[in-house]
C-alpha cells in the first residue's frame, strides 16, 4: 500500500489544493476518474459561456432594428458553436492531466477512488493512504423519478453542451439557472422551447422583484408551463411525449427531445462513505462545519459536493481554506471560519441577471427593518443608447446602519456590473453604499446605473 501526506479527492477546485500542498513540499494523491479540471471547465460554466456568447450575438442581430439597422441571421452551424468550446476544454483537461503527471510531488491515479476503510481509498485495485484527505468529488445533474424516463431518451446540461444537431423542439423540465441559460441558447437559435415549472416563477430563488419580471419577459418568447409538475414521459415515434398536471388539469407537450434541469446531485454514492466517519445528509452533501471540515477528524471537503454554494468561485475560495488548513498556517483565519460573504452569483441568460446577499423575502424573513432603492438602466445615457427597456438596480439597505443587505441587477451586463458593489460591501460595510454613490463613474458608463440606484435608496 503506498502512504501520501495528503489525497484528494477529484480533480476540479481540489487541484488548488493538491497544487499547493505539492509546491510545499508534501507528497500528494489526486484521483480522478474523468477529465481533469472538474464540472466547471468540462460541462459546466466554461463551455455553456462558449455557446451561450453565440445566442448573444444572435440577439444583437434581431434587435439591430432597435438602434437603426438591418441585419438578417444566417444559417446557423450548432455543430461549429458547440465544437468551439468542447475543442477547447478537452484540450485544456488533456493539458492540466499533463501539468500534473509532469509536476514533483504529485501522482494522479486516475479512476474512480472508494473508502475501504478510514483514510484508505481504493483505486483501480490499488490501495492508497493518508492521514489528510480532501474530498471534492463534485456534483451531478439529477434525474427526478418521472414515470417512462428509464424508458425514454433525454438529456441533461452534459450531454446538451455537446449537440451537434439543433433540436426543432424542446422541452425544459425545471426553471432555475440552467433552464434559464440553456433555453436561452436553444431558443435563441431557433429551437421551439416549452418550460414546465414546478414554481410560480422562473428562477424563485432570484429577488422577487427580478423572478417576476424574468418570468414575464420569457412568457413572450418561449411556452412556459408554471406551478406544473411531470407526471409521465413516453416515447411517440421520433417524439416525445411529456405529460404534466397545470392546476390541476392534465395536459401534455411533444417535442424532439427532453432537457432535465432539476438540479444536482452529490457523487457521494460511490465514495464508501460508510468506511469512514465522514456523514452526510438527507440529501446526500456531506456534512461539514465552517472550517470545513467533516466528522472525521483531518478529512475535508468543498465545492458542490457540500452543497453550500454551487458556484466555481466559491469553491475556489474553499480550496484556499483548505489548503491553509492541511498545511497549518494562518491560523487566525481558520479559527474564524470560511467568510463568504459577499458571495455575488449571476445567471448568463437573456436577459443576464446577478445578485449578492439577501434578497427583499429573505429581509422580510429575518424581520429586518430595510429600504429600497432602484434604477432603471433606460433612464441612464447608456441604457438609453442600448435600447434596453426592461433592466434596472435594486438596493436593499438596512435602515439604521446604512448596511447594504442586497443588491439584484437585471439586465445587460449584470455579472459584471454586480463587482462593484461587491468590492465596497467587502471594502465597508457600513460604508459601502457612500462609496458607491460618492465614487466618480465616467459617463455614461453603464455603471452609472448601479450608483443611480444607491442614490435613489432614501437615507
Amino acid at each position: 500500500m503506498r502512504t501520501f501526506d495528503l489525497i484528494v479527492i477529484g480533480a476540479g477546485s481540489g487541484l488548488d489544493v493538491a497544487a499547493g500542498a505539492a509546491d510545499a513540499g508534501l507528497a500528494v494523491a489526486i484521483v480522478e476518474e474523468g477529465p481533469l479540471g472538474g464540472t466547471c471547465l468540462n460541462r459546466g460554466c466554461i463551455p455553456s459561456k462558449m455557446i451561450l456568447h453565440s445566442a448573444d450575438r444572435v440577439e444583437l442581430i434581431e434587435a439591430s432594428g432597435d438602434v437603426g439597422l438591418t441585419a438578417k441571421l444566417g444559417p446557423i452551424d450548432i455543430k461549429k458553436i458547440t465544437n468551439r468550446a468542447n475543442v477547447m476544454v478537452d484540450g485544456d483537461a488533456r493539458s492540466i492531466e499533463q501539468g500534473v503527471n509532469a509536476t514533483k510531488n504529485q501522482t494522479l491515479f486516475k479512476g474512480r477512488g472508494k473508502f475501504v476503510a478510514p483514510y484508505t481509498l481504493e483505486v483501480n485495485g490499488e490501495q492508497i493512504r493518508s492521514k489528510k484527505i480532501v474530498i471534492a468529488v463534485g456534483a451531478r445533474p439529477s434525474v427526478p423519478p418521472i414515470k417512462g424516463l428509464d424508458r425514454t431518451p433525454f438529456l441533461t446540461s452534459t450531454e446538451a453542451l455537446r449537440l451537434t444537431t439543433l433540436p426543432k423542439s424542446l422541452v425544459i423540465i425545471g426553471g432555475g439557472y440552467i433552464a434559464a441559460e440553456l433555453g436561452h441558447f436553444f431558443s435563441a437559435l431557433g429551437t421551439h422551447v416549452s418550460i414546465i415549472q414546478r414554481n410560480k416563477v422562473l428562477i424563485p430563488r432570484e429577488d422577487g422583484e427580478i423572478s417576476e419580471l424574468f418570468t414575464r419577459l420569457w412568457q413572450e418568447k418561449v411556452n412556459v408551463h408554471l406551478a406544473a409538475e411531470v407526471t409521465a414521459v413516453s416515447r411517440f415515434g421520433k417524439e416525445i411525449r411529456v405529460h404534466f398536471l397545470s392546476n390541476g388539469i392534465k395536459k401534455m407537450i411533444t417535442a424532439e427531445n427532453i432537457l432535465l434541469a432539476t438540479g444536482v446531485t452529490p457523487n457521494t454514492d460511490s465514495l464508501g462513505l460508510e468506511n469512514t466517519g465522514v456523514a452526510i445528509n438527507e440529501r446526500g452533501f456531506i456534512v461539514v462545519n465552517n472550517g470545513l471540515e467533516t466528522k472525521a477528524k483531518h478529512i475535508w471537503a468543498l465545492g458542490d459536493v457540500i452543497g453550500r454554494y454551487l458556484f466555481k468561485h466559491s469553491a475556489n475560495l474553499e480550496a484556499e481554506y483548505v489548503l491553509d488548513a492541511v498545511l497549518k498556517r494562518k491560523m487566525l483565519s481558520l479559527r474564524r471560519g470560511v467568510r463568504y460573504h459577499p458571495m455575488p452569483h449571476a445567471i448568463f441568460s437573456s436577459p443576464q441577471v446577478a445578485g449578492v446577499g439577501l434578497t427583499e423575502e429573505e429581509a422580510q424573513e429575518q424581520k429586518r427593518k430595510y429600504v429600497v432603492g432602484k434604477y432603471e438602466y433606460k433612464n441612464t445615457g447608456m441604457g438609453a443608447a442600448m435600447a434596453e427597456k426592461n433592466g434596472f438596480v435594486k438596493f436593499i439597505v438596512d435602515t439604521k446602519s446604512g448596511e447594504i443587505l442586497g443588491c439584484h441587477i437585471l439586465g445587460p451586463e449584470a455579472a459584471t456590473l454586480i463587482h462593484e458593489v461587491c468590492v465596497a460591501m467587502k471594502a465597508s460595510p457600513r460604508k459601502a453604499l457612500q462609496f458607491i454613490r460618492e465614487t466618480v463613474h465616467a459617463h455614461p458608463a453603464l455603471s452609472e446605473v448601479v450608483q443611480r440606484a444607491a442614490w435613489a435608496v432614501p437615507l
